[in-house]
Parts: C-alpha cells; structure tokens; sequence
C-alpha cells in the first residue's frame, strides 16, 4: 500500500446518485435548492466606472434584486444575502445610512 492514496471516506469523488424521494418526486438533484450571495466590491466597482460609492451600493441592490427574481424562476428554496459585515460599521456615517 505505499505510495496509494486513501480514497476520502465516503469513497473517490463523485456526482450523487440521482435518487427521487417520496416527497420529492421531481427534484433535480443537480439543482441547488439553497444559495448563498456575498456582496463585496460595490464601491470598488463604481468608482472604477466614475460613479460614487453610493452609486456602486445602489447597482449592487439593483443585481440582488434581480438573482432574487431569478432564485424565484429556478426554484431555489432558501437565499442568503452577506452584504454588511462588522467592519462596516467603521465606514463613515453617509455610507453606512446607505447601505442599510
């Protein structure tokens, strides 16, 4: 056995086995039914463009916007939303009345 490789406990890596539950006859198994989105870069973004930082703010709520129309059409079940971290909150004021 030396020089082998352990393969990971639950065996190599590999797609799941498409199984169709009782409750859930139609599920695709390859479709996410959580998603999770972490918004970072809105003013980094804008003031490469030439727009303010609130500006950057405002096109990243219109994007979140529109995946949450999109999580709605796909069917995804559960969207978390990361936008505001504690660091955040040392930003001035203006910015941070903003971005909440």
């Amino acid at each position: 056995m030396a020089g082998r490789k352990a393969s990971p406990p639950n065996g190599p890596m590999r797609r799941p086995p498409i199984v169709a539950t009782a409750t859930e006859p139609d599920h695709d198994p390859y479709r996410a039914r959580y998603v999770a989105i972490i918004a970072d870069g809105n003013g980094r973004w804008a003031q490469s463009h030439g727009l303010s930082v609130h500006d950057g703010h405002k096109a990243g709520a219109d994007t979140l916007k529109a995946r949450l129309r999109d999580a709605v059409e796909l069917g995804i079940e559960e969207l978390t939303m990361y936008s505001f971290s504690t660091e955040n909150w040392s930003r001035p004021a203006d910015d941070v009345g903003h971005c909440l």
